[in-house]
């Protein structure tokens, strides 16, 4: 399912690193950094998860929550949320039904060989609840202050 801009942004509940389960219907009224990322505590996923912790300040200020999603185990967020200090939920999904919902659960190659997984992706929810930018197939690099700025637009 492709989504597009000012899309309504579809609703999910998954369990949340710390217990219990987060809905995107709790974030109403306020801004959502929705990303997507293929596995905890791996190079790449590491190095987006703390940019957005070196940044949340910022993005707090823009009036946004971060919150990452990935097919791992709510168990597997905690360790990695514990381990680099992450100051926002990750949720489990990992029957992979909200990343199929968002369009980011693809086939991938990797050496040749083909497989389902994440494409990494960010979603930023506005706060009436509707899709106000996507980026896909995002580099890690730089992927931080392209989000604040965006942030700072809506």
């Amino acid at each position: 399912m492709a989504l597009n801009l000012l899309d309504p942004a579809p609703a999910f509940s998954l369990p949340a690193s710390g217990g219990g389960e987060i809905a995107l219907k709790d974030f109403f009224g306020k801004k959502v950094v929705l990303y997507f990322y293929p596995k905890d505590d791996t190079p790449g996923c590491t190095k987006e998860a703390c940019s957005f912790r070196d940044g949340i300040a910022a993005i707090e200020r823009a009036g946004a929550v971060v919150v990452g999603i990935s097919p791992d185990n709510a168990g597997s967020h905690a360790k990695f949320i514990r381990k680099f200090s992450l100051p926002f939920p990750l949720l489990a999904d990992v029957t992979h039904s909200v990343a199929e919902q968002y369009g980011v659960w693809v086939e991938k190659s990797m050496y040749g060989r083909k497989y389902m997984g994440i494409e990494r992706s960010t979603f930023i929810i506005d706060a009436q609840g509707r899709i106000a930018r996507i980026f896909s197939k995002v580099k890690v690099g730089g992927h931080y202050e392209e989000v604040l700025s965006a942030l700072k637009e809506i």
